[in-house]
């Protein structure tokens, strides 16, 4: 467990004690060590919550934090000493503190084998079995966004010149996204590499970034990365490089635009003030679906970006997220009809910043029927769905059965439905389940997500889901309580594909 670093209610979790021994410890049960993260401990002071440096490390210490993280000087090494010397720190207040560390070295076998042959390090990230896997990671972790008119699959056979463009078209670090510091990016296969290996020399892959990206503030992830930095473009080289991209563009049977954020866009210290697409990539994308040809946009980000005027435009947009090693195959797989898309979005996608916080979880509020209409310029509802996900297959989600209409809190009650597969391909559905109760201690949010299941289906195969809804899925925190409550009252169930599910049934807890 790692203790961070900002305040919680004006006291720096790193010198937390009622965060990281009352709760951590006495309520949750906890068991294990708690590091802090870098520099955590010497922030105490900076923080303005410790007078020194051994106040600090004394501080966190009495907290509950096991290990110090230090880049450079530590407050540990030189504080716990002395304090153990004064006697502010008793040696069994230490023993137990250290306790924790050396079981879970033991339990690693760090004492027996402290040191890993890294001789086979590339062998084993590199071998067959594992990169098949993370191609797989890939393709089930897309998620398809907009396909109108049917556009995906693409159809090989249909084209000879196919145009992949935009920032992250020959990128390699950047599938990787952020925090994979020790990976080797020139083990990574780039989309553009992943179209030629699908095709071969059947058709001619041309690529151009047409724009580079970069951060206002450099970041401090700089340093560590192994990937080469290309020099920084002049106003004439990126106006050449802009009118390059638009011109294969335009001389390609095809266009797939990549877009998104750079690895170190994402992540630990890259927050940012807009959604908007870095840079000029929506001026890429605007220029290539002038073009007039068949547009294909892919995301590469770790984050919700404003593609309003791409939903409007682009007929196929697909949404790869950081995809990873084998970033490129997967793309091309899903791209081509290979491979089908299945995944989900595992957040509410909003229109523009404005608009955060925005969740699918929210309250009723007292005028739910105007919660789209809360601003006056447009419209205050997400632009797609939690959980929300197309596929190259049609679905149908019916016949939901609840097994009892009246349960006692003791009891559970089973939800079923049929998924069957309209189409002639096999797919992967992902079905989910929502629920809201009616009434109780508390206001409860208009859905809550508590199930749900991946399944495969052959063409015209039909199946039944079942998820059960016990005391644990029933039961919430109240803070007019201030405990757990699981409340006598009307449930409403919705199954369906996404939150916005349709398919809807009620059953009641009786005291």
């Amino acid at each position: 467990m790692m203790s961070a670093y900002m305040d919680l209610n004006d006291v720096p979790a790193t010198g937390n004690r009622w965060l990281l021994h009352d709760v951590l410890r006495d309520t949750w049960g906890f068991q294990g060590f708690v590091v802090s993260d870098a520099d955590a401990v010497k922030g105490l002071k900076v923080h303005g919550f410790a007078r020194d440096l051994p106040d600090a490390a004394l501080r966190a210490f009495d907290a509950g934090v096991n290990m110090e993280m230090a880049m450079g000087s530590s407050a540990y090494s030189t504080g716990l000493i002395t304090a153990v010397r004064t006697g502010q720190v008793t040696r069994r207040a230490l023993d137990e503190a250290v306790r924790p560390i050396l079981e879970t070295k033991v339990a690693l076998g760090l004492f027996e084998h402290p040191f890993v042959d890294e001789s086979k390090v590339e062998s084993i990230t590199l071998d067959p079995t594992h990169l098949e896997a993370a191609q797989i990671t890939a393709e089930k972790s897309s998620v398809l966004l907009r396909n109108e008119g049917g556009l995906l699959p693409l159809k090989a056979e249909a084209y000879k010149r196919i145009a992949v463009i935009g920032p992250f078209a020959e990128s390699r670090a950047d599938l990787l996204g952020p925090w994979s510091l020790a990976a080797n990016a020139a083990d990574t296969v780039t989309i553009a590499e992943g179209m030629r290996r699908e095709f071969g020399s059947a058709v001619t892959v041309e690529t151009a970034p047409g724009v580079q990206l970069e951060r206002k503030f450099p970041s401090p992830f700089d340093m560590l990365s192994r990937a080469p930095k290309d020099p920084k473009w002049r106003d004439a080289q990126a106006k050449e490089e802009f009118d390059k991209a638009v011109r294969i563009a335009g001389g390609a049977d095809l266009v797939i635009v990549v877009l998104g954020e750079l690895q170190s866009m994402s992540g630990e210290d890259a927050s940012v003030s807009s959604l908007q697409l870095a840079g000029k990539q929506e001026e890429l994308l605007e220029a290539a679906v002038a073009t007039s040809k068949p547009v294909v946009l892919v995301l590469i980000n770790g984050r919700p970006l404003d593609i309003r005027w791409a939903l409007e435009h682009v007929p196929a947009i697909l949404e790869a997220w950081f995809p990873g090693t084998e970033g490129g195959p997967a793309i091309a797989n899903l791209l081509f009809g290979v491979a089908t898309p299945g995944g989900k979005l595992p957040f509410t996608w909003p229109r523009d910043a404005g608009q955060e916080p925005l969740y699918y979880a929210h309250n009723t509020t007292h005028a739910p029927a105007t919660q789209g209409k809360r601003y006056w310029n447009e419209e205050s509802t997400p632009l797609l769905p939690f959980g929300y996900g197309l596929s190259y297959a049609k679905f149908s989600i019916s016949n939901l059965k609840i097994d009892k209409a009246e349960v006692k809190k003791s009891e559970a009650v089973k939800v079923s439905a049929d998924v069957e597969n309209l189409s002639d391909r096999a797919s992967d559905e992902v079905v989910q389940l929502y629920i809201h109760q009616q009434s109780g201690s508390a206001s409860r949010p208009v859905r809550e997500l508590k199930g749900f299941e991946r399944i495969s289906l052959k063409p015209h195969e039909m199946k039944t889901v079942q998820f059960t809804l016990g005391k644990d899925e029933l039961s919430y925190w109240a803070s007019a309580t201030h405990g757990w409550v699981l409340d006598s009252a009307v449930f409403d169930v919705w199954v369906g594909e996404d939150s916005n599910a349709s398919l809807h049934g009620t059953f009641s807890i009786v005291p």
